[in-house]
């Protein structure tokens, strides 16, 4: 063994001879002479096992082709299998109907058993075919790694297992996520706003979105500014799950220009933001496109530029309705059935805008009503300009308090035509008592003086603690106070700044 081993160490010498290439430490051993009594292996002292190496490399210098693997020889053999198992997993994606052209940056899985399981795993969700085109990137996604943690956290968090394919097909993104780094901190966020734990899955499929959005951007800026015009920091979660999309909305060129142009136009901020807690979707309308255009059908409809603050906030949603077919039809209809030319038309607008959405044959039975108990056309009209609110009532709460009103109290009808806003009050609550005590009392008043006042106001009334003058009608606004001519406010409370009362209109609503 040992002459084999000199011959071939011979042999190796004169290699490292005449190669160059060959590593200069090897080449450095090879110098000093074998002695008899020397163990071989020392005299390769920087390498492990150095008889192996020096055999290795005589083995592949005399047999080129069988020389030894390259470093990269593995990658590049791997590379060629990868390159056969993609070629036949997408024919398998293709017979199914499934494009791949957005595949190909996209590392797939080694085999078509584990492509095969991933759609028939987004199939059993509910996906079709059809919508995995139009996402293919979701087939990257491992079962194990991503869709069945993802999914599961979905569903604990409260997304039913049965619109979670519904959700997975509204933003497919969500399935390459990190439930730990990005999922959960976005939930965490959520219920930090007060979104209650039981809706948190209800705002996730309306808009899911979210759960692309950073923290630190659109989200935390739009709730800062919405709180800095007054929105009541407890209410954002309740704004969130009635319209979480403004969470997605930016400030500077969505939200700020909307607020804006509403406070321009006499809305105060404080009413606003009233407005917004329990109308956010609001937010959404566009001031452009939609708020302002309404807002200029609104003036060309005769509703005058002072009365706009009060009319949107009585009635938020007409700045985005598509206001201008709405509006011509109600003024043609009121104009042909109950003979209210368009100035009457933008009167009754100011007092209670919802008109505007009111289906003409609810409008027209109360009108019918009042025609049948024998009051003239044009008193009928007088009585609609001057409490639209007659529109929007039943006509058998109509009947009851008209019947009451000839049968119990015998007074004529002229006193209806005067103070139509008698079918607005409740027969039970307030004309009833409020009869019987004057009756039991031998007073006689008009309907005005003894139902247009609170509870306080008319013990004190009775009293005689409180005298005034008897005045005309008043305006009434739905949902609000009645406001005498003085601009005198009746009310509970006595003394309530204009803000105040827009609020507890808007509010009421």
């Amino acid at each position: 063994m040992m002459s084999s081993f000199l011959n071939g160490r011979r042999h190796f010498t004169r290699i490292l001879s005449t190669n160059p290439k060959f590593p200069p430490k090897l080449s450095a051993i090879s110098s000093p002479s074998l002695e008899s009594n020397q163990n071989p292996r020392a005299l390769l002292p920087h390498i492990q096992n150095p008889s192996r190496v020096l055999q290795a490399y005589v083995f592949s210098t005399q047999f080129p082709e069988y020389e030894m693997p390259s470093v990269t020889w593995g990658v590049v053999h791997g590379r060629k299998e990868k390159l056969v198992s993609r070629v036949i997993i997408c024919d398998y994606l293709k017979s199914l109907g499934i494009v791949t052209d957005e595949l190909e940056s996209l590392e797939l899985p080694s085999t078509v058993e584990v492509m095969r399981e991933r759609v028939e795993f987004l199939q059993r969700l509910g996906l079709s075919i059809d919508d995995i085109n139009e996402y293919p990137l979701m087939l990257g996604c491992s079962v194990r790694k991503n869709l069945i943690p993802v999914l599961g956290y979905m569903e604990k968090i409260g997304i039913q297992k049965s619109k979670l394919g519904e959700f997975v097909k509204n933003y497919p993104q969500v399935l390459h996520a990190s439930v730990v780094v990005e999922l959960v901190p976005v939930v965490k966020f959520l219920r930090g706003l007060d979104v209650e734990k039981e809706d948190i899955g209800y705002v996730l499929l309306k808009y899911p979105e979210i759960l692309g959005f950073k923290l630190e951007g659109t989200m935390s800026t739009s709730v800062a500014y919405l709180v800095s015009i007054g929105v009541n920091p407890r209410d954002i979660g309740p704004m969130v799950t009635q319209y979480p999309y403004f969470l997605g909305m930016r400030v500077g060129t969505v939200i700020k220009p909307l607020v804006d142009y509403l406070v321009s136009l006499g809305l105060p901020k404080k009413i606003l933001a009233r407005m917004l807690e329990k109308r956010a979707y609001i937010l959404g309308y566009d001031p452009e496109e939609t708020v302002k255009p309404n807002v200029e059908c609104l003036k060309s409809f005769g509703i005058r530029r002072e009365a706009l603050a009060s009319v949107i906030a009585q009635y938020p949603q007409i700045i985005g309705l598509p206001l201008k077919a709405k509006l011509s039809s109600q003024q043609y209809f009121f104009n042909l059935k109950l003979k209210i030319d368009p100035e009457g038309f933008a009167q009754v607008m100011e007092k209670m805008p919802q008109i505007v959405s009111l289906n003409q044959n609810v409008i027209i039975k109360p009108v019918e009503f009042l025609l049948g108990r024998g009051i003239p056309s044009p008193d009928v009209a007088k009585m609609v300009v001057k409490c639209p609110q007659l529109l929007a009532l039943r006509a058998d709460r109509m009947k009851n308090s008209y019947y009451f009103f000839k049968t119990e109290m015998g007074r004529p009808l002229q006193e209806l035509v005067e103070f139509p806003e008698y079918f607005t009050y409740s027969l039970e609550s307030r004309i009833k008592p409020r009869f019987h005590r004057l009756q039991s009392q031998g007073i006689r008043t008009s309907l005005n003086w003894f139902l247009n006042c609170s509870d306080q106001r008319f013990e004190e009334r009775l009293r005689g603690d409180y005298i005034e003058t008897e005045r005309l009608g008043p305006s009434f606004c739905m949902g609000g106070k009645l406001e005498l001519p003085g601009s005198e406010i009746v009310s509970d409370e006595e003394e309530e700044s204009d803000n105040e009362v827009l609020y507890r209109r808007t509010v009421s609503l």
